[in-house]
């Protein structure tokens, strides 16, 4: 039966294959969101094991929604660069997977 209105009934799909992964570029770190602070700001667990306040800059603010868990790619700053970061990437949750399998990603 194709339900109301003819519409076609819902089929799962697969997630989609990871076809290429963007790794951090130069002055780029890998990290782990562990708290969302509100403002566009979060604290993330970056691999080189120091706790950065990372932002959301304005050209992503409402093009990309992070979450607890998520595995991002951050710059530090220039100034205080051991306690702040833009966030320049979010993983999606195959790309993460991929990340620890092959090493890069060493948090969470």
């Amino acid at each position: 039966m194709a339900g109301r209105r003819g519409r076609k009934p819902y089929k799962k799909t697969e997630p989609p294959a990871i076809v290429r992964v963007r790794l951090p570029k130069h002055g780029e770190i890998l990290g782990q969101v562990i708290a969302i602070l509100g403002s566009g700001r979060m604290m993330i667990l970056c691999n080189d094991g120091k706790e950065r306040m990372g932002r959301i800059p304005g050209k992503m603010r409402k093009r990309v929604w992070v979450r607890e868990g998520d595995a991002v790619a951050v710059k530090p700053w220039e100034i205080e660069g051991d306690k702040k970061a833009d966030v320049v990437w979010r993983y999606r949750p195959n790309e993460k997977k991929w990340l620890k399998e092959k090493g890069y990603l060493k948090v969470g």
